[in-house]
């Protein structure tokens, strides 16, 4: 405990937004010198574990403790991800509902829907199961079909392919959306989230960068999977808990 000298940690970096690795070991390094590596990157690993640091990406925190980003899961959306999951077992899934957004936002959204993600390959076939099901489902709707029914129907069901190694959760026994997915994929769908853009895109990223802790490696190889990697990394730069 006396090594990590916590409270001198605290005071120096107390003004940091982010803290690199490097700056770390450059502060034991200040009074302690010279320190190895392996007794650097155990110091760091003490820090997270007694919430002096959170890690917020590959070689990146920030002082506090972390705070992890847990979306509501309605027995609705239990109810169709297990329906799915039955019936596809072996197919890749992620369920979540658009009304997560409000928490985030300054103007509180009117319009919600229920997504499923999928494989792209199941998609059709989950479409048409939950058709079957009776369920009120679209697949890849385009701006028109969303403008005319997501109105007046709030418990709708569209469908979009899952894009692969996807940043999702595990909430129990449902694998749903995590923070860094809900931030990349508002950017990067513009017709779906169309509510959700503009200075509302900006007080929502402002807002979860501010009460959770958000992996930004997890964005950018997520951003990257879905080719917008140097548009939303551009984007992060001009969001303020991002500024350096």
């Amino acid at each position: 405990m006396n090594r990590l000298n916590i409270d001198s940690f605290k005071k120096y970096f107390e003004d940091k937004e982010f803290i690199e690795a490097t700056a770390i070991a450059d502060f034991y390094n200040s009074f302690e010198k010279p320190i190895k590596l392996a007794t650097i990157h155990w110091r760091i690993h003490s820090l997270v574990q007694k919430g002096v640091l959170q890690r917020v990406g590959r070689g990146k925190f920030r002082l506090g403790e972390p705070k992890a980003y847990i979306p509501e899961i309605s027995l609705k959306l239990k109810s169709i991800y297990k329906k799915i999951h039955e019936e596809f077992p072996f197919t890749e899934l992620c369920v979540w509902h658009t009304s997560i957004f409000n928490e985030f936002m300054r103007h509180q959204a009117g319009k919600f829907c229920y997504l499923i993600e999928v494989e792209k390959a199941s998609a059709e076939a989950v479409f048409y199961f939950l058709k079957e099901e009776k369920i009120t489902v679209f697949l890849n709707p385009n701006q028109e079909i969303l403008d005319k029914y997501i109105p007046e129907n709030k418990n709708i069901c569209i469908i979009q392919a899952l894009v692969s190694e996807a940043p999702t959760q595990k909430i129990g026994e449902i694998c749903t959306i995590s923070v860094e997915k809900m931030l990349v994929d508002i950017f990067c769908n513009k017709t779906l989230f169309a509510t959700q853009q503009g200075a509302e895109m900006r007080t929502i990223f402002n807002e979860a960068l501010g009460k959770y802790t958000v992996n930004q490696s997890k964005m950018l190889r997520y951003a990257d999977r879905r080719k917008k990697k140097e548009g939303f990394s551009n984007y992060l730069k001009t969001i303020s808990k991002y500024r350096q």
